[in-house]
């Protein structure tokens, strides 16, 4: 089988077996292939919100400084492919296609994520890989990702309260599960944390015999001015990522080459016409998400707006999602909102939201767009988020990108 849609569909199909957090079915599945997790030093990157920035900033940075890099973040936006990144590029579906063939072929107990990350492993292995920097799916102590020995360093940005069935109900029983990515040896850098949660990582870090950094500045060279794209709404996030490359002795240069010569799309991704219909897209999908993204939207940050009535808000959750906390947190941002379902079958009716906030809704995305485009006019501003689903939804319509069925795993 060497066609993309067909073995997307085949791996697709996987998803009724549901996450089964758990190591022993990928320790087995990487004995079998000959340990491809071994094959390459690793940063390993948990956390509630901002780990896949943090792991993409950590990448690029590696990448910059002349190291062979992979990149492994979930879900994709756009194409399947962005999942496995070598050097900043998605592998191309030439190579991904035989990789989750032979994995779906020779591990057919495996999950749909467990397929994901061993494919990445191999995809790893086969390139030569210096470094892979890996983003845990779920909580971190029983992730696929988690079956990789101590790495060389461990990030952890935030813990806050999302995936409560699977996680935990209290901030110290979801760091629990998000410190066990620390092992003995590991450097560990921590975003701003919960008194709660830092108490229960601090402690892992002393029983295992890790070291913890401290938290550097997100300026790679002190007052020099980053051309990064909308820097200031990164906030923590690159301070991690930061401390993380100084750990790996990543010069304040390359650093910067590296900040500079990102492309993250869909998190706080600003696009526009000749300099008007400005849309922000940003993958907040959960309470914690869009109170920084509240934060962010404000006239001050986003320039060119003259109030918050240039503003209109494009929403979409999924139902495993506090979504009713995630709109009161953007109930005072946005005047303007039109809700739409997620392209994904968990996706929650548009009825529902404006139940909860009052609003317009949509029948597709694209329907939304243009709704929201129309209030606001070309001066204004539409903000997409809510589901990372709906995010890249939303770009490949605006961008006339390619793209492959969206799956919330």
């Amino acid at each position: 089988m060497t066609d993309l849609k067909a073995t997307l569909e085949r791996l697709y199909a996987l998803r009724n077996r549901g996450r089964k957090l758990g190591l022993e079915r990928m320790e087995a599945a990487c004995e079998k292939f000959g340990h491809p997790e071994r094959a390459f030093k690793a940063v390993h990157v948990a956390g509630t919100n901002g780990k896949g920035t943090v792991s993409a900033f950590v990448a690029s940075m590696l990448n910059a400084s002349g190291k062979k890099t992979g990149l492994y973040t979930s879900p994709h936006l756009c194409r399947f492919a962005e999942r496995i990144q070598v050097d900043g590029e998605p592998i191309s579906d030439a190579e991904l296609v035989p990789l989750l063939n032979r994995v779906m072929d020779e591990v057919p107990e495996a999950t749909f994520f467990e397929v994901a990350t061993l494919a990445a492993f191999l995809a790893f292995r086969d390139a030569k890989v210096d470094y892979a920097v890996l983003e845990v799916g779920l909580g971190g102590r029983l992730d696929a990702t988690n079956v990789i020995p101590a790495p060389e360093v461990a990030a952890i940005t935030r813990v806050a309260f999302d995936h409560i069935d699977e996680l935990g109900d209290s901030l110290s029983k979801i760091a629990v599960e998000k410190a066990a990515i620390i092992k003995s040896g590991t450097k560990v850098a921590l975003g701003k944390l919960h008194p709660d949660a830092l108490a229960v990582i601090q402690a892992r870090i002393r029983e295992v015999g890790a070291e913890e950094l401290p938290l550097g500045s997100p300026e790679p060279i002190p007052g020099a001015p980053l051309a990064y794209p909308r820097i200031a709404m990164i906030g923590t996030n690159l301070a991690v990522a930061t401390t993380v490359a100084r750990a790996l002795k990543i010069s304040p240069e390359r650093m910067a080459e590296g900040i500079e010569g990102l492309s993250w799309p869909g998190r706080n991704e600003l696009l526009h016409r000749n300099g008007q219909e400005l849309t922000l897209l940003d993958c907040a999908h959960n309470p914690d998400g869009t109170v920084a993204l509240s934060h962010a939207l404000d006239p001050s940050m986003l320039g060119e707006i003259e109030s918050r009535r240039d503003i209109a808000l494009v929403f979409g959750a999924i139902e495993t999602k506090n979504y009713r906390a995630m709109l009161k947190r953007l109930e005072h941002v946005a005047p303007h909102r039109v809700f739409v379902k997620s392209p994904v079958p968990s996706g929650v009716d548009p009825k529902q939201l404006a139940a909860v906030l009052k609003g317009e809704t949509a029948d597709t995305v694209a329907d939304a767009l243009a709704r929201a485009r129309a209030i606001v006019g070309p001066k204004g501003v539409v903000v997409v988020t809510g589901s990372i689903f709906l995010v890249g939804a939303a770009r490949a319509l605006l961008l006339s990108l390619p793209s492959d069925p969206p799956i919330d795993l």
